[in-house]
């Protein structure tokens, strides 16, 4: 891939489509052409030019428009499967059994799929995240590929061209002038007040005005790798957290994604507008719905392990204690904990009696805690409860045995063992909510007394280093958007020919008609020869054979 000596005495690198010196058509494609392709000034790029290596096919494979649009595709379309049903953050479940339970149990075998495929949490997936790395290495490569041939060429461009060159481009014109050299004068004077950056030499005019405008796509594909490189740091833990948290009253759980902060929940408290107050506001809707939250907040106490701690030790420093009201978070070492959803009246326990059946004699209570039951409970006069089995979200009973829906104690359920002293060898009863079963006839039996409830906070955990990361990508992303929307490049080239006939040439990457009406107001003033758009001749000519037809 040796280096191609144009006429004009110039070597060009391999791949060159017009001569860096002279504009001279350098391949047969180009010289065959009617028009000449300007987009990046026909220099050599190093995807249409070494195709050998691995490396190279890696580039080329990257640095594809196609292939780049293909990844867009795919993200989007991943991205609107992650829409279709609630993503992890918004499903009230702290485990991964509880995930995948909600999801079975409201979507079914649908739903199932979806979380094993890790849709659930698909902008946390490693293949959701592949895609976006593909998607950035494709926009670096492609705007590499590109941008660094562009610069070159037009920071090398010389003033006089080649006939070939200007005769090839879309805007063209030639003919006689009495004194070009101050047919050239005038034109200079007249393209600097259209505000045109204009260089003579040697008989030749270059007028260019927005250059800064062709970098414009690449400041926008900058803008992008810098959000999409923010969106990449959020899957390094310290850089963005995103969790929920459920916590029950007078539960202290671990803070998910704080690592050594613990939270307390003391207190849940929800306020509602009486009718009173909301007369004047709500009053409308009190009456429709019955019920308007006025306020309802979360007291904690935050917590965290002290430096050089022994790992596995309960010991805790008190931090401080904050109410979490809507829009008022706690926070504390960058994270911010929000008040999002709350349940209220969830059973925390239950307490049973166990009684003879035939007298109604008590032999005692005994109290299950619904979280964390304990296996046994021994009671007056030698009596005992044996929990066999606990069922917290009963669901009814399947192939002959009671299942659960969930780990939540939504409608608990128990299979208790019953040994008093007139039967050391037990009684079996299944105990639910309106529910008791027995295997045969039983002396003894497990009656309901009373339950305990409590409120449960929903809470969620955000902690984001990457979002001035993301905010300077976005801005930086519409100022190349303005910056190639509401510019254009112009250039407009006027020279001596080989016969002393003047030559006009013009391009524009878009926004042509802009650019005639600047060079028809050059052309009035210096009195260069009248000019053509090819591309508006040529469709008038398609148009004409199509008439004919």
């Amino acid at each position: 891939m040796s280096k191609i000596k144009c006429q004009c005495g110039h070597d060009n690198p391999f791949g060159t489509v017009l001569c860096e010196r002279c504009g001279r058509p350098q391949t047969e494609e180009a010289k065959e052409s009617k028009l000449v392709d300007m987009r990046y000034e026909g220099a050599a790029r190093r995807s249409q030019t070494y195709k050998r290596s691995i490396i190279d096919k890696i580039w080329n494979f990257f640095s594809s428009v196609k292939i780049g649009i293909s990844i867009i595709v795919a993200v989007l379309a991943t991205a609107a499967i992650g829409t279709i049903f609630p993503q992890k953050l918004y499903v009230a479940a702290s485990t991964e059994a509880e995930y995948a339970a909600y999801y079975e149990r409201l979507y079914g075998l649908a739903g199932t799929i979806y979380y094993k495929l890790g849709f659930h949490d698909m902008y946390n997936s490693w293949w959701f995240i592949t895609l976006v790395g593909m998607l950035g290495t494709s926009i670096i490569i492609a705007s590499v590929d590109r941008v660094i041939p562009l610069y070159k060429s037009l920071k090398r461009q010389r003033t006089k061209r080649h006939p070939s060159f200007m005769k090839k481009q879309r805007v063209y014109g030639e003919g006689p002038s009495e004194d070009p050299e101050a047919a050239l004068i005038k034109a200079e004077g007249k393209l600097k007040e259209l505000r045109y950056n204009v260089k003579i030499e040697d008989g030749a005019l270059l007028a260019e005005k927005n250059r800064f405008s062709r970098w414009g796509p690449y400041v926008n594909h900058l803008g992008l790798i810098i959000f999409l490189f923010g969106i990449l740091l959020r899957g390094i833990p310290g850089f963005y957290v995103d969790e929920t948290m459920w916590i029950r009253e007078g539960e202290t759980r671990s803070i998910p994604g704080a690592e050594g902060y613990y939270l307390e929940s003391k207190n849940f408290i929800m306020e509602n507008y009486t009718k009173e107050e909301a007369d004047e506001v709500f009053g409308d809707a009190l009456e429709r719905v019955g019920m308007i939250a006025k306020n309802y907040q979360t007291d904690v106490a935050l917590y965290q392990t002290p430096e050089g701690g022994l790992p596995g030790s309960d010991e805790m420093d008190f931090v401080k204690e904050y109410s979490i009201i809507v829009n008022k978070p706690l926070k504390f070492d960058g994270f911010n904990v929000f008040q999002m959803d709350f349940r209220l009246d969830e059973l925390k326990s239950m307490t049973f009696q166990l009684t003879e059946k035939a007298t109604e004699s008590s032999l005692g209570e005994f109290t299950v805690d619904l979280t964390n039951p304990e296996r046994e409970y021994e009671l007056d006069n030698g009596a005992r409860v044996i929990l066999s089995d606990y069922y917290p979200d009963y669901d009814g009973i399947e192939d002959g045995e009671p299942k659960s829906k969930s780990p939540v104690p939504n409608n608990p359920a128990f299979i208790f063992k019953m040994v008093t002293p007139a039967k050391p060898d037990g009684e079996m009863s299944f105990v639910a909510i309106k529910q008791t079963l027995e295997t045969e006839v039983n002396d003894y039996k497990v009656k309901f007394v009373s339950a305990e409830t409590r409120d449960i906070s929903g809470l969620t955990v955000r902690k984001d280093k990457t979002l001035y990361l993301l905010l300077l990508g976005g801005i930086i992303f519409m100022i190349g958007v303005s910056q190639g929307s509401y510019w254009n490049h112009r250039r407009i080239w006027i020279q001596k020919g080989p016969n002393g006939e003047l030559l006009v040439a013009g391009h524009t990457n878009k926004n042509w008609f802009s650019l005639k009406k600047e060079l028809d107001q050059v052309k009035d003033v210096a009195n260069l020869p009248s000019y053509e758009d090819r591309q508006d001749k040529e469709s008038i000519l398609r148009d004409k054979e199509v008439d004919k037809v």
